[in-house]
């Protein structure tokens, strides 16, 4: 199932990043290699679609992650 949230942060020299749930969760962590497209690095408030997986010791963490470009374009538009 996807979910959506908004770019919190990201770090390029690192290739972290944390995204803010819509629905109210605390922040999950991603890396660069989750990002379907890693050549376009993400910017603070954009919208992503994601998916979630636990890592070590049970931890979720976004994976899968995909721009909502149609979310973003409505957005500007607006102004």
């Amino acid at each position: 199932m996807t979910d959506y949230g908004k770019i919190k942060s990201y770090d390029s020299s690192k290739g972290r990043g944390s995204i803010m749930p819509e629905k109210g969760d605390e922040a999950l962590d991603f890396v660069k290699a989750d990002l379907q497209q890693q050549a376009a690095e993400p910017k603070i408030g954009q919208r992503y679609g994601y998916e979630t997986r636990q890592v070590g010791g049970g931890v979720a963490q976004a994976t899968n992650l995909q721009q909502d470009r149609q979310h973003d374009q409505a957005k500007q538009q607006q102004g």
